[in-house]
């Protein structure tokens, strides 16, 4: 009888201590999460930034000692799972099939700006890790690629307030995008495959990629969602730069611990790449990966905006601001000069 009993009972105990302690944060996350997603379906707008807000309007529940825990489980872990399974979207023949010129500029740009962003936090006075996480967002896939850099840059005091800042940043600047650049696209009278290449190659979130491109028209959509998937992609080796550097600084300053060379996550990423390349990953399956990566990424964001704290948020000051809306620019005007180029 006992046999049995403990034969029940062991799925019961290897959730508990997997998620006991972290349940009721992970809970409040995903409900914030839902609530976010409801939102977006009833009166439109970006499911990240309201999940974002909300995180912050419970910040008191942090401080709770039964949420703190699961909150920063879930601000972490789910979402580095929720970035690795972004490579159920990614082929490699997808990439390939860009082109030798495309893929060299649209790469160009992702390390001009994070370039542009590390100078600029230095002339302004700012934070360099700040000018590498903003700059590294807008170079990359916004709110994704913030929680990946944050997640190896060496800790410091105002880590989680910057990468909230950037994320809040990012998501507005990307949903302004969605509607001014097919207007601008238009007056530099760009075909579709042209304008697909210049909203992919500058709008940040992966969403109001595909919100613009397919306003325009299929082709537009279908080549800026490609080229935004290679800005994804990049995600990888510039994260293991950064990781790289990071961890050089380190040893030699005596700065803030660094995080792993390439987190596990990163090579999860990897090989779903790989398998999907490979059609090994069915459809449906990739579909269903897909999904699961929003929602975990969504659940995270909501998290992190938990953690977060509105008056740290107004302390980050205006020179931050005017940063990441340089940013923005500068990646913009690299890939239209690529463009009239090419």
């Amino acid at each position: 009888m006992n046999y049995y009993k403990n034969l029940i009972g062991w799925p019961k105990y290897l959730f508990r201590s997997v998620f006991g302690v972290h349940l009721p944060g992970l809970l409040f996350s995903i409900l914030i999460a839902i609530a976010a997603h409801f939102i977006t379906d009833h009166y439109g707008g970006p499911t990240i930034l309201f999940a974002l807000l909300l995180g912050m309007a419970f910040n008191f529940v942090s401080a709770e000692p039964r949420f703190a825990p699961g909150v920063g489980f879930t601000a972490k872990q789910i979402l580095r799972i929720g970035v690795a399974l972004l490579g159920a979207r990614i082929t490699v023949e997808q990439i390939l099939a860009l082109g030798g010129e495309v893929m060299l500029a649209v790469a160009a740009a992702v390390v001009l700006t994070i370039g542009f962003g590390f100078l600029a936090a230095r002339t302004l006075g700012l934070n360099s890790r700040f000018g590498i996480l903003s700059a590294g967002s807008v170079a990359i896939c916004g709110a994704s690629a913030a929680a990946a850099i944050s997640s190896v840059l060496p800790n410091y005091k105002s880590k989680e307030r910057d990468t909230v800042f950037t994320i809040i940043g990012v998501t507005t600047l990307s949903t302004a995008a969605m509607i001014i650049y097919p207007v601008i696209a238009g007056l530099f009278n760009f075909d579709d495959t042209q304008i697909g290449v210049f909203l992919g190659g500058t709008i940040h979130d992966v969403a109001q990629v595909v919100g613009a491109g397919y306003s325009v028209s299929d082709e537009a959509g279908d080549t800026a969602t490609i080229i935004k998937l290679l800005r994804v992609a990049l995600l990888v080796p510039v994260v293991l730069t950064i990781s790289l550097a990071a961890r050089r600084n380190s040893d030699s300053n005596g700065g803030g611990k660094a995080g792993n060379l390439l987190p596990g996550f990163l090579i999860a990423f990897l090989l779903i790449v790989g398998a999907n390349s490979l059609t090994l990953i069915p459809t449906s399956v990739q579909n269903l990966l897909s999904e699961a990566s929003r929602w975990c990424i969504i659940t995270a964001i909501a998290a992190l905006g938990v953690k977060t704290s509105l008056v740290e948020m107004v302390k980050v000051g205006g020179r931050a601001i005017g940063m990441i809306v340089a940013e923005t620019l500068f990646i913009a005007a690299i890939v239209i000069t690529a463009l009239l180029a090419i």
